[in-house]
């Protein structure tokens, strides 16, 4: 990869281009998730087009920036390009250039067309690039199966060269439909919704249910970890942390065991549902996914939503733990999710917990005590901890020297 000859980055749109009308929102808030994703580079101009976005890197490290980029939703592909007078031999020169670059056996030329004025078809642009790489190097022409691919765009100023494509995550546009709560266990879950909710276009609270002395400093500081991870997708990611001991108590003291579990999670979204009033978030997210304990069979999960009016997504709900073991590997949270600190939901497991709950049942046993002066006394003291990926660099950045 001749990354010292690049002087362009070339972002191209994906699914954005079936948004029709909405189109100009989609790519405004894509080009404006790339510009502050790629703020800490100060000499990058911008140029947005139709279908994709211009990066002129003004002597900035394409490496750097090409691993920064591949964290970002909503766009099909990148590449590195190198810009270059719209002239046949011009061109040559440069693709010759690159040809000797790469340690390859065979290539193949595919050239793109945006200005159908340009003298010459992209077939011929093809053929004439690839005789001048067969008559000045050993290397082959191979149509199905290349070692090295080379595309050309042809655009209305400049024709650019590209020797890769990088293959973005899709989606959409972090923060284009609005935001979600997710509710945030430390669990191997609640990270893989997290991360699915913002490929779709969804920018992210979390809402974390800390139960001290019960609940140790090291579980929250693995939440915090997990939405500092996930915070390379958005920026920082706002977490609320909810002191739920009281009320957790209160629920162990009233509530027959069996339904504990239940009741505990309706408090729960009695208390996200009302944050995201508060805070005008459209959608609360979860990692429930259907059978994997006692309180997300379809019965509980009936039972416990009802308590909520906000939207409720559970983006796993279909997927199996290795599946989602899986998903959890490749955002990397998966190692941080296993380390062996309880949270809430873990430490006062019930032995028996009931699986198909009866919602007058539910509502009996909230009748036993005031739930809804501990609802409030959560909410009032909600303590809101702002993560980011840039400050860990910068602490990463700062112990080098």
């Amino acid at each position: 990869m001749p990354e010292l000859l690049y002087d362009h980055i070339i972002v191209r749109y994906g699914e954005l281009s079936t948004k029709g009308k909405n189109r100009k929102e989609f790519t405004r808030q894509l080009t404006h998730n790339i510009k502050k994703r790629l703020s800490d580079y100060e000499q990058l101009t911008f140029n947005t087009l139709h279908d994709g976005l211009f990066i002129k890197l003004n002597g900035e490290d394409y490496l750097k920036i090409r691993e920064d980029l591949q964290d970002i939703f909503g766009y099909a592909y990148f590449a590195g390009a190198i810009r270059v007078e719209k002239d046949i031999e011009a061109v040559k020169k440069v693709t010759l250039q690159l040809s000797e670059t790469h340690n390859v056996r065979t290539f193949k030329i595919v050239t793109k067309r945006h200005d159908k004025s340009f003298p010459m078809r992209s077939d011929d642009i093809n053929r004439a690039l690839a005789g001048n790489i067969l008559h000045n190097t050993s290397l082959s022409v191979d149509v199905h199966n290349p070692d090295l691919m080379i595309y050309i765009f042809v655009d209305k100023d400049y024709i650019y060269v590209m020797d890769e494509k990088v293959k973005g995550i899709g989606g959409y546009p972090t923060g284009v439909n609005g935001t979600a709560l997710v509710m945030m266990s430390g669990g191997i879950d609640s990270p893989v919704a997290a991360y699915m909710t913002m490929k779709r276009g969804l920018k992210i609270e979390c809402i974390h249910f800390a139960s001290p002395p019960y609940t140790s400093k090291q579980a929250l500081n693995k939440v915090l970890t997990l939405a500092e991870k996930l915070s390379v997708c958005q920026e920082e990611i706002n977490v609320h942390i909810i002191p739920f001991t009281d009320l957790q108590l209160a629920i162990y003291k009233h509530v027959d065991e069996s339904y504990c579990i239940t009741i505990m999670r309706r408090m729960m979204y009695r208390i996200a549902d009302e944050i995201c009033k508060r805070r005008k978030i459209k959608v609360i997210t979860n990692g429930e996914s259907i059978g994997q304990v006692a309180s997300q069979t379809p019965e509980s999960i009936s039972v416990i939503a009802k308590v909520a009016d906000t939207l409720i997504l559970r983006p796993l709900c279909m997927m199996d733990k290795l599946e989602i073991i899986d998903a959890a590997k490749k955002i990397d949270t998966y190692e941080t999710s296993i380390l062996p600190f309880e949270d809430c939901c873990t430490i006062f497991d019930p032995k028996n917990p009931v699986i198909k709950p009866k919602e007058d049942k539910c509502l009996y046993y909230e009748t036993l005590f005031d739930y809804q002066s501990l609802i409030n006394d959560c909410i009032n003291n909600d303590e809101i901890v702002k993560v980011s990926y840039r400050e860990k660099r910068r602490e990463e950045d700062e112990s080098v020297f």
